[in-house]
């Protein structure tokens, strides 16, 4: 990914994903009582994600310290890309299974709290993919 493409998978595609989310059916029933803020980290560019009730009110691009996540998921941009690839390879087409068999692709932080939105973190996960890939 060369510097002229910007940070990956940028801001456009950062709010169409939020805009998903925030209009899915099931995660506003199953997630409900999913209020956090988590950091994505695709490569060098953070992003803190903050949910209310299963919602995503805002990102911040590039957090600083006054910014408090509860956990997050990191891993370089070959492993992003690889997950919203539209045919990811094996392992990369669940974030579950990355976790477990893609050590690049790493939770940081409070997993008990994560695993315990585990059913709507793994829908907001699912509505990325369905997202696509980020425009080249």
């Amino acid at each position: 990914m060369s510097a002229e493409a910007g940070p990956y998978p940028g801001p456009d595609w950062m709010e169409r994903y939020r805009s998903r989310v925030n209009a899915d059916r099931e995660l506003g029933i199953i997630g409900r009582w999913f209020t956090a803020t988590f950091m994505l980290t695709f490569g060098e560019n953070r992003h803190a994600v903050k949910v209310v009730e299963g919602r995503i009110a805002e990102i911040v691009a590039a957090p600083r310290f006054d910014v408090r996540a509860t956990f997050g998921f990191r891993a370089p941009v070959e492993v992003w890309a690889k997950f919203l690839s539209p045919n990811p390879p094996p392992l990369y087409h669940d974030f579950f299974a990355m976790l477990m068999r893609v050590p690049a692709f790493v939770l940081e932080g409070d997993s008990l709290s994560a695993m315990q939105n585990a059913r709507a973190l793994h829908r907001m996960m699912n509505i990325m993919r369905e997202t696509g890939a980020p425009d080249a």
